[in-house]
């Protein structure tokens, strides 16, 4: 048995040289199409450029002959993708397959069936981050909390290469049950959730008196835009006189949103610029036509991506204050690209951004114009939309009645 193997796989060795051969002949190379029976011809930058991935097939062709169980294809190539893109060694570069990618879209609509929380990795560690908990929602009932980091979905454990896969598990039907495990205070906990239908609110105003308004952004997604927009103007509508911007544990999400924000307060400004590997500069410039109403920024250390794009633009161009804490340091911009088989997708890492002075954002943070850190007993409250027991709260509270006098 093992000789006759050993023979197959000669004879695939010959099988794959001969095909090598035909490229160097001439300008075209010539392939096989053994299901027609005709030759194909391609340029011979064509045939070079697939010879780059001869091994992967070598494998898929031996897979194909001799694995024990019929192998499904399609799961084969996902892996592959997957495989191909996690050897960039880069958290925020990987594949969506049909799954992940109709997740992907449920998300930017906001409107999916799961247990209702939002989540930040961290690459340096590897560990997965609750940063909100949806009202009235499964997770909310059980009493996970803001802080609690996961530890297990089910059977995975959960870090940021397997982020993904958990957000799989946690989504569905509702109805369905799900069994995850946090680490709080460096304890484990068990939770034992049902999924349910989820809403998620882009943002919430409100004026905390008669001059100062007030407005948290939970995230950079669909509909975020309209939805900061809409609170803008019904907070001016009623008088407001200063503006207070709440970005803490704001994850990011679409640069587009954070560009649409800033033509609200930022005239004709450079906003952040991106360099890619080979230096390269893109600037992003305001369009004319803002507001100049006096304003403040809150920000933590969750503070991430599109977030810190805001906050660093505004900082730089001298237009709010920025108060809190260090933000998270995400300061690379991902393109999201939809492959040609029209369900399937993949997150790619394109640039590296930095604010309108030249500031590093990745991996180092903004850091706010005023410190305020919040104690540690607190750090897991949810405080209800614009409640002054919040200490960052009111401490920008204070210095916006401070600047209107």
């Amino acid at each position: 048995m093992n000789r006759l193997i050993r023979l197959n796989n000669r004879l695939l060795a010959f099988l794959l040289a001969a095909l090598l051969v035909l490229g160097p002949l001439g300008a075209y190379a010539s392939w096989l199409d053994s299901a027609k029976g005709a030759m194909v011809t391609i340029p011979k930058e064509e045939y070079e450029r697939l010879q780059r991935f001869a091994l992967l097939d070598e494998v898929m062709q031996y897979v194909d002959a001799y694995f024990y169980e019929e192998p499904v294809e399609q799961d084969m190539i996902d892996g592959a993708i997957q495989g191909l893109l996690s050897g960039l060694g880069d958290a925020y570069t990987f594949y969506y397959d049909q799954k992940a990618w109709t997740r992907m879209q449920e998300e930017d609509t906001g409107k999916y069936a799961g247990i209702g929380v939002q989540m930040l990795g961290d690459p340096e560690d590897g560990s997965v981050t609750i940063t909100r908990v949806f009202k009235n929602t499964p997770a909310e009932r059980v009493g996970i909390k803001k802080g609690d980091v996961f530890y297990k979905v089910e059977e995975l454990e959960v870090t940021t290469a397997t982020m993904m896969d958990a957000v799989d598990i946690m989504r569905g039907i509702p109805g369905e049950k799900v069994h995850i495990e946090l680490v709080r205070n460096g304890e484990i906990l068990p939770f034992d959730l049902v999924k349910a239908n989820i809403t998620v609110n882009r943002a919430e105003h409100k004026m905390i008196d008669d001059k100062v308004g007030y407005i948290i952004l939970f995230e950079f997604s669909g509909g975020s835009q309209e939805a900061f927009t809409e609170a803008y103007e019904e907070l001016k509508a009623s008088g407001m006189q200063y503006l207070i911007v709440d970005l803490r544990d704001n994850p990011g999400g679409w640069v587009g949103d954070a560009e649409g924000i800033s033509e609200l307060f930022l005239d004709n400004k450079l906003l952040y610029y991106t360099e890619d590997r080979a230096k390269r500069r893109k600037e992003y410039v305001t369009k004319s036509g803002a507001d100049d109403l006096p304003m403040l920024l809150l920000v933590n250390e969750h503070s991430a991506s599109a977030s810190e794009i805001l906050a660093g633009g505004m900082q730089d161009n001298q237009r709010a204050i920025i108060m809190g804490e260090k933000t998270f340091g995400k300061g690379i911009i991902q393109f999201v690209v939809p492959l040609s088989d029209g369900v399937s997708g993949f997150q790619f890492t394109s640039a590296q951004y930095f604010s309108p002075l030249g500031h590093k954002v990745h991996k180092e943070g903004i850091t706010p114009d005023i410190e305020v850190v919040m104690p540690e007993e607190l750090r897991d409250v949810m405080f209800e939309t614009g409640d002054l027991s919040d200490p960052q709260l009111t401490a920008a509270y204070q210095l916006a009645l401070e600047k209107l006098k």
